[in-house]
């Protein structure tokens, strides 16, 4: 159903039209059913997802305002104006974004705003005394920076508030022509909430809310800013009611619907901006197209917190870790890790143990591609290999994987159908030294090749495919000569004498074969060189006579 099409036209709906609740029902859309049910904000339950248009999911999210460093907290969640914006719900809508692309084939395309004029903005630049533009440019770049260091895909485009002043201009005076704005004497333009009725309050509950405080030219309590009377060294800007700047909420409503129109499939952030930053979207969205419904669905993702605070993380309360710092101590990787073990929904707990646990579950998962394409390779020696118990274990889980994430992308229950799958290799992933029976190196291919394309759905990335320094081909080969020299070292003192002592009845060896005396000391001398070499980065594992290496750095690891 077209969310505009049978609406009273008058351009006075709000407040001559009956409103009865039935007028805050969402409206389910109709075009294509993903597959997948995802939690609406708006229904406060799980809907499916159905999209205006096949396989094309238009979505929206607010971005950062920039005006000092990225936080942790922000790359979380991904829509704050606070600070570079970095929550974590930036890492975990890039990861839902993800899994709607690459699982459900799903093309997304998404928008997201810079607010790039603002009052912490203004405030942070006269502190500074730098010009406000010069200080969003500075920090729009930094946001930038990280959110490329967390893998944190950009969107189809990025759009700056100062960018698009004369299209929110236009904006603000068609909702003042429909009858949902008025200007005042002091050159304030506000949102007339009453004359929406009980269309105000799709997301929340109003019942005590007040609204924004402090302007004393306003009708309502809950009527909030489209457009602010210039102030004296401020910046400023010309319209039909005087030299002034847009008010918060607009910028997000006129840019979306410069790309998108009067329908808009997915709108996401943090939970702390349903009220009142998405209710007002909605409340001007809709009296400007004077439809019933703008957006389709809202997402919205929990709070990153500090273990052991109540209070969520932001740069206000002074409780943040910047990314720059985070990155010092943990990589991206292990970051996503970190999303992933939590719903997106969910507040989160940031401390040392919940980081070290996404670190031993990335490590427990790279050990195990690790020991798998060893195995395919033949440098590690096992029993036979039950293998049409891991062909189902392969298949069961591709199976539950799909159904977890269809279902409001249920990352913690696809990493616990990933995790067992690991167990289950590993427990035929046992070293030995005398093998007998056929190898079975392509299930371990199929299933390596599928943990690797799962986790870099989530952008982990399990090959570590990035820039390195022109030096690490050389730092390769250096690497492998010398662990091919070491491994023939060892071979030659692990070699004994061709005839071992034998029982003289039943012709077995007595005792087990030990390397002669004489090449113990080569033995010593190779154990010391790789345990030598671990401190520095590079990593040897002994399979019988012959060796694996790795180098791992902070944010790579490379293998042989």
């Amino acid at each position: 159903r077209d969310p505009c099409a049978g609406v009273c036209r008058d351009p006075h709906f709000g407040n001559h039209c009956p409103i009865t609740s039935a007028e805050r029902t969402w409206i389910k859309p109709a075009g294509f059913d993903t597959g997948v049910k995802t939690y609406n904000s708006l229904t406060k339950q799980k809907e499916p997802l159905v999209l205006a248009q096949e396989r094309i999911a238009t979505w929206y999210s607010c971005g950062p305002t920039v005006y000092d460093h990225a936080h942790l907290g922000h790359a979380c969640t991904v829509c704050y104006s606070v600070i570079l914006v970095l929550r974590d719900s930036y890492v975990r809508f890039d990861i839902l974004q993800r899994i709607l692309s690459r699982i459900f084939e799903i093309n997304v395309i998404h928008v997201m705003v810079i607010t790039d004029i603002d009052d912490k903005i203004i405030q942070r630049s006269l502190e500074q005394n730098i010009s406000p533009t010069v200080l969003a440019r500075m920090h729009e770049e930094e946001f930038k920076r990280d959110m490329q260091a967390l893998r944190v895909l950009p969107p189809a485009v990025y759009m700056r508030v100062t960018d698009n002043i004369p299209q929110i201009v236009a904006f603000i005076k068609r909702i003042i022509g429909n009858g949902h704005a008025y200007v005042t004497s002091q050159g304030n333009v506000y949102f007339d909430t009453q004359s929406i009725g009980n269309r105000y309050g799709k997301l929340v509950n109003l019942g005590g809310i007040v609204g924004e405080l402090g302007a004393q030219d306003k009708r309502d309590p809950r009527d909030f800013a489209l457009w602010k009377a210039s102030k004296p060294h401020e910046p400023h800007w010309e319209s039909p009611w005087g030299q002034g700047r847009p008010g918060w909420h607009i910028e997000c409503s006129t840019i979306a619907s410069s790309v998108f129109g009067s329908q808009l499939d997915i709108h996401s952030g943090g939970i702390d901006l349903a009220f009142p930053h998405h209710e007002n979207e909605i409340a001007q969205s809709e009296a400007y197209h004077q439809c019933e419904q703008w957006g389709n669905y809202f997402l919205h993702s929990g709070h990153l917190h500090l273990k052991g605070s109540v209070e969520k993380m932001s740069k206000s309360l002074k409780n943040y870790v910047t990314i720059k710092d985070f990155l010092k101590s943990y990589t991206a990787n292990e970051f996503r890790l970190f999303c992933l073990l939590t719903r997106y929904r969910s507040a989160i707990d940031y401390s040392d143990a919940s980081m070290s646990e996404a670190r031993s579950t990335l490590s427990t998962i790279s050990a195990f591609c690790h020991n798998a394409q060893a195995y395919m390779q033949g440098h590690l020696q096992c029993q036979p290999i039950e293998e049409g118990i891991l062909w189902e274990r392969l298949s069961a889980t591709q199976s539950s994987v799909r159904k977890a994430l269809a279902d409001d992308f249920d990352t913690p229950k696809t990493v616990d159908a990933i995790m067992s799958l690991i167990h289950h290799g590993n427990c035929q992933l046992q070293p030995t030294a005398k093998v007998d029976g056929p190898r079975s190196p392509a299930v371990f291919g199929a299933m390596l090749s599928y943990v690797r394309e799962i986790m870099d759905v989530f952008g982990v990335d399990l090959l570590d495919r990035k820039e390195v320094h022109d030096s690490s081909g050389v730092l390769n080969n250096v690497v492998e000569e010398l662990v091919h020299f070491r491994s023939e070292v060892r071979k030659f003192a692990l070699s004994v004498e061709d005839q071992a002592p034998q029982d003289p009845l039943t012709g077995s060896e007595i005792q087990k074969r030990h390397p002669q005396p004489d090449r113990v000391p080569l033995l010593k001398v190779c154990d010391a060189l790789r345990n030598n070499l671990a401190p520095l980065g590079v990593h040897i594992k002994d399979r019988g006579t012959n060796s694996t290496w790795e180098i791992t750095r902070r944010g790579e690891t490379r293998k042989n």
